[in-house]
C-alpha cells in the first residue's frame, strides 16, 4: 500500500526540486508565458473524464463521506487551475490569496500542451487522495493509472514528445506544491482514515443529538469545522442558533417534529402526494456508500453534466471546477462546525422518546432511508442535525452553478436543467427531474431531507444559507483581471 504523508522520498523530491517547487513569493505572480496556443482552444475532455473517475471511486471509498469528498475536489480543482492559469488571458492564479502554496511558475516562451498539464496534475493528486483504496477496492484505484495512461497516450499523438514531457512534468510540479500545502492541514489530511474518533463524547441533554436508531453509530467527523477553508471567513462559520427545545405541543420545535413524522407516515401510507415525496426524498438522498457518490459530489454530477452540454472549453473548465470544489468544502466545514457547536439530535429520537408520549404509534417511527444492499432500514446518518450538510452543499453547489450559466450572453435568464444523475439506476426511483433554475435545483435538494425523515425544517433553512454564502466568499476572489 502507497502511504501517501509527507514521506522522506517525497520530502527529499520536494528539496531536490526546490527552486523550481517553491519559487520566492515574488515570483508566484502569473502572467501570460507562451506564445503558443492557450487553454480556451482545448476541449473539455481531461475536466470530464477526472471527475468522471472521481465519482466513481468516491462513490466506494470508505471514509468520504461528508466531508474528505469536498475536500479533495476543491485540492483537485485548485490544482488544475493553477497549472493552466499562466495560459488564460483574462483570469489571476490565486497563489497570492494563500502566501503558504507556493506554486512553480511555468516556463516562458516555451510550448505546453494544456489538457497534458491537467491529466498530469490530477493523476498525481488522486493516488494520494484515494491511496487507502489500493487495497480495499484495487479495481477501483486502478482506474487512476488507466485513465492517466489512456489520456497520456492519446496526447503523445497530438504532440511532440518534448511538450508532451515537459506539460507532465509542470502538472506533476504544480501537484506536488499543492499537496504539500494540503499536507499542513492537520485537521483534513488524511481524515479519512479516522472518520469516527473514539475519544469524541457528545453532550448530553434534552434536545442534543446521540446515536440514532437502528444502527446506533459513533459521531462522524466531529472536529471536521477545524479543516481548513478557501474563503469563508471565521464570522461565516458559524450557524445562527437553532429553535429552543421544547416538548411543548404548541412549540415550533415540536410542529418542526411533528411535521418529519406526518411527512413520512403520509408516504408509507401512500397519502396525497406520497410518490412525488418519495420521489424527491429518494432522488437526492446520495448518503450510502457502494449504493452512489455523495452527496457533495452531486454538484460535480450536476456541473459534468452541464459542461458536457455546453461545450466549456478547458479554460471555462478549470475555473468552475476549482470554483465548485472550494464552496462545497467550505459550505462542509461551515456545516460540521455549526453541527458540533449546537449538537441538535436528530427527528427520530424526537419523535420515538417525545411524540410517541402523545402518538403511540410514534415509538416505532423509522425515517425512509434504506441501503438496498445491505438491507439496513430507516437509517439516519450518525452526525447532529442542524444544519443540514445536503442543503449547504446544495446551496454552494446551485450559487456555482448559477453565477457561471445563467444571466449571461448565453443564458439571458435561468438555465432550465435536467438532472440525469441516476437515470440507470433500479435501486431507487432515478427518473430524471427538470429544474427552471439551479436556485430550484438547490432548494429541492436542501428540503429534500424532510420527506426523508432526517431533517428538521430548521436544518434545511440555515444549511441553504450558509452554502450560498461558502459560494459567495468563494466568488469573490480574484480570479478576473
Amino acid at each position: 500500500m502507497k502511504i501517501f504523508q509527507l514521506s522522506k522520498p517525497l520530502a527529499l523530491l520536494l528539496f531536490v526540486g526546490g527552486i523550481f517547487l517553491m519559487p520566492a513569493c515574488s515570483d508566484v505572480n502569473v502572467e501570460v508565458v507562451s506564445p503558443y496556443v492557450d487553454a480556451h482552444k482545448f476541449d473539455n475532455q481531461v475536466f470530464l473524464e477526472w471527475n468522471n473517475t472521481f465519482m466513481e471511486i468516491e462513490r466506494y471509498a470508505p471514509g468520504y463521506r461528508p466531508g474528505p469528498a469536498p475536500r479533495a475536489l476543491a485540492y483537485l480543482g485548485l490544482s488544475a487551475y493553477e497549472s493552466i492559469v499562466s495560459s488564460i488571458p483574462e483570469n489571476n492564479s490565486l497563489a497570492t490569496v494563500y502566501p503558504a502554496l507556493q506554486i512553480p511558475k511555468a516556463e516562458k516562451n516555451v510550448e505546453y500542451y494544456w489538457p497534458a498539464v491537467v491529466n498530469a496534475s490530477y493523476a498525481f493528486l488522486m493516488e494520494r487522495f484515494f491511496y487507502h483504496m489500493e487495497n480495499v477496492r484495487p479495481a477501483e484505484f486502478a482506474l487512476i493509472a488507466q485513465l492517466n495512461n489512456k489520456l497520456h497516450n492519446q496526447y503523445a499523438g497530438l504532440t511532440p514528445p518534448e511538450v508532451l514531457e515537459r506539460s507532465e512534468e509542470y502538472g506533476r510540479a504544480v501537484a506536488a506544491a499543492v499537496y504539500q500545502w494540503e499536507a499542513s492541514d492537520a485537521a483534513g489530511h488524511n481524515a479519512f482514515l479516522n472518520p469516527r474518533p473514539v475519544e469524541y463524547i457528545p453532550p448530553t441533554g434534552p434536545g442534543k443529538w446521540k446515536p440514532t436508531y437502528p444502527d446506533l453509530g459513533r459521531a462522524v467527523f466531529p472536529y471536521w469545522g477545524n479543516v481548513r477553508r478557501f474563503a469563508m471567513k471565521d464570522e461565516d462559520i458559524l450557524a445562527r442558533p437553532p429553535i429552543p427545545y421544547s416538548e411543548n405541543e404548541n412549540s415550533l420545535y415540536y410542529t418542526q417534529g411533528l411535521e418529519v413524522f406526518n411527512t413520512v407516515k403520509n408516504i408509507n401510507e401512500d397519502g396525497p402526494g406520497a410518490y412525488q415525496s418519495r420521489w424527491i426524498a429518494e432522488f437526492w438522498s446520495d448518503d450510502m456508500t457502494d449504493v452512489t457518490f455523495s452527496p457533495p459530489t452531486r454538484m460535480i454530477a450536476i456541473l459534468n453534466q452541464v459542461v458536457d452540454k455546453e461545450q466549456l472549453d478547458l479554460a471555462a473548465c478549470a475555473e468552475i471546477y476549482a470554483k465548485m470544489g472550494m464552496s462545497i468544502n467550505d459550505a462542509g466545514v461551515a456545516v460540521w462546525n455549526s453541527k458540533y457547536y449546537y449538537n441538535i439530535e436528530r427527528p427520530v429520537t424526537f419523535i420515538r422518546d417525545v411524540i410517541a408520549q402523545k402518538q403511540p404509534e410514534a415509538a416505532n417511527w423509522l425515517t425512509i432511508l434504506n441501503n438496498p444492499y445491505t438491507g439496513l432500514q430507516g437509517f439516519t446518518p450518525s452526525f447532529p442535525a442542524y444544519p443540514s450538510g445536503h442543503s449547504g452543499f446544495g446551496g454552494a453547489g446551485s450559487k456555482i452553478l448559477s453565477s457561471f450559466f445563467e444571466f449571461n450572453s448565453n443564458h439571458p435568464g435561468t438555465y432550465t436543467f435536467t438532472d440525469l444523475c441516476h437515470i440507470d439506476r433500479t435501486e431507487f426511483n432515478g427518473k430524471p427531474r427538470i429544474f427552471p433554475s439551479f436556485k430550484d435545483l438547490g432548494i429541492e435538494d436542501a428540503y429534500s431531507r424532510i420527506p426523508l425523515g432526517v431533517h428538521w425544517r430548521m436544518d434545511c433553512d440555515e444549511g441553504l444559507r450558509l452554502g450560498e454564502i461558502a459560494a459567495q466568499r468563494v466568488l469573490e476572489l480574484p480570479w478576473k483581471k
